[in-house]
Parts: C-alpha cells; structure tokens; sequence
C-alpha cells in the first residue's frame, strides 16, 4: 500500500513541476514585484524596497477604487444576465424537438467565438457611423444615431451586452449537464401527481439544478472579474475611464506607464480577491452538493 502511494506520488511530480513552473512562479515573482519601486525608464528607482507602500497607495488610489466599482457592477450584472439567459437556453435545448442537435451547436457559437474577434465584431455593430444597430434603429437616411461606445452610460451597457452574448452559452452548457442527470422519472410523477409544468420546474428541476447552477456561477464570476481583453478593445476603458475595469487599469499602470511595482500590487490585488471568491464559492458548492446527496 504505502509503495503504490509512493508510485503515485511520483508520477504527480512532472505536473507539480508544471504548475509551479507556470503559476507559482509568476504569482511569486509579481508579489516580490510588488514591494519594489520599480519604474521603466527611471533607472535611479529600479528595486528600491518599499515594502507595503504600493498597496498602501492602492488603497487610496481613487481611480483604483472607481476601476473597482466598475469591476464589481460589470461582474454583478453580466452573470445574473448570463446565468438567466444560460437556463432559459438550457431549458430550450434540453426538450426533444426536431433539429435540436443544429441548435445546440448554434447556441454554441458564440462561446467559440475568441472573445478578441467578439469584441471587434462589437464594436463594427456599434459603430455610429456605420454600425448595423444604430442603421436597425434609425435608418442611415435619418442622419441620426448613438455613439455608443463614446458616452459614459452606454459605453459599460455595450461591454456588458458584448460579454452577455458571448458567454451565456456556457452557462447554457453547464445547465444543461445538470439538467441531464435528472431522471425522467420524477417528470412523470409529477405529472401523475397533477404538477403543471411551472410546478414541476419549482419542485423537482430548480433543486437539482443548483449545484450546476452554483458551478455556473463560480466560473462565470472570476471570469468576469478578470475581464480585460472587452473593454481594451473596444474602448480602451474609456470614454472618462467609464470601463476602465481593474484588469486594463492594471495592465495601463504596468506597460504604458511603465509602474511596474505599483501594476503588479492591482495584479496581486486581484488575484487576492478571485481567490477569495474563488473559496466562498466553492465550500457553497460542495455544501450544495452534500446536500443534493443526502
């Protein structure tokens, strides 16, 4: 017994050397970073030690603190949007119809698509000039439209509407795996028991889709808080830093500006918080789930 766990342990070895290689290394290194005053192209500041003096800055950075606020409502509405139109997915394509395997794969589409080309195509459909949404509502004859992406209350709406699209189909298929475990049996019960359709949904699909529903939640939350690659490029965080999220605000502090020290304390900063989220999550979802079995 304890040789086959030795073996075992071996065998682990060249992924524990992956992963420390890939991510304990960098985390590292961006932590060490952080306590350092380390500016590119100001060579007389390069690894001055300043210990925990760019997080206390952090701390009273107001644009951190608006990225911050922004992060948190982009995340907050994004997955009760996707998670909402993710089950109204699942329920569709989980029925038996004609064509449901063309639907599932069309409701796939999105979620393939790499979220760079997304948010260009996005942004071509957003276009005052020439975009096809501002043609659909005015007409290009009218001379009329909306700069969606120049304004500061539709330019965080278009980057949420952006995301919802795109990755409501996973949360679609991560539904649609829990509600394909449920068995067919407690259907018909409930339909001998005299159970309308809503009654069914309340009593027998929602319980036992809320674990899926809870692993939805968990991938799609950190994955919103670490957007970037959205709001870069469609608007660059603007207009008046209206999308300037954490993850671009971060990214401008390190490699445009050149603040390396105080980029990597946003970085660790973030990385703190998906952690944290990131555990909360999961002792709820394994509760859940303990649940579900008993």
């Amino acid at each position: 017994m304890e040789r086959g766990r030795k073996f075992y342990l071996a065998l682990l070895i060249p992924t524990l050397l992956i992963l420390f290689l890939f991510i304990a290394a960098p985390i590292g290194q961006s932590v060490a970073l952080s306590l350092h005053r380390f500016v590119i192209g100001l060579p007389q500041l390069q690894n001055l030690f300043v210990g925990l003096e760019n997080y206390g800055e952090l701390l009273h950075d107001p644009v951190a603190r608006h990225s911050f606020r922004l992060t948190l409502v982009f995340v907050g509405t994004t997955t009760f949007f996707e998670l909402l139109l993710g089950l109204l997915l699942a329920l569709l394509i989980h029925q038996r119809f004609p064509g449901r395997g063309a639907l599932r794969a069309c409701v796939l589409i999105p979620w393939a698509i790499p979220t760079v080309v997304s948010a260009q195509m996005w942004r071509f459909l957003l276009n005052d000039a020439y975009g096809m949404i501002n043609y659909a509502l005015f007409g290009m004859e009218t001379g009329r439209y909306i700069p969606w992406l120049a304004l500061p209350g539709t330019a965080l709406l278009s980057i949420i509407a952006a995301d919802v699209w795109k990755t409501s189909s996973f949360a679609a298929l991560l539904i649609l795996a829990g509600l394909q475990v449920i068995p067919e049996e407690l259907y018909q019960a409930g339909k001998v028991d005299g159970a309308r359709a809503w009654g069914r949904f309340r009593h027998i699909t929602w319980p036992l889709i809320r674990p899926a529903l809870l692993i939805a939640l968990l991938f799609r939350s950190i994955d919103a808080f670490r957007v970037f690659d959205l709001a870069f490029v469609m608007t660059q965080g603007g207009p008046a830093d209206a999308t300037n999220v954490l993850q671009l605000y971060a990214y401008k502090k390190m490699f445009v500006e050149g603040w390396m020290g105080y980029g990597s304390a946003l970085s660790v900063g973030i990385f703190v918080m998906i952690l944290i989220l990131s555990v909360v999550y999961v002792r709820i979802v394994g509760r859940r789930m303990l649940e579900a079995r008993v």
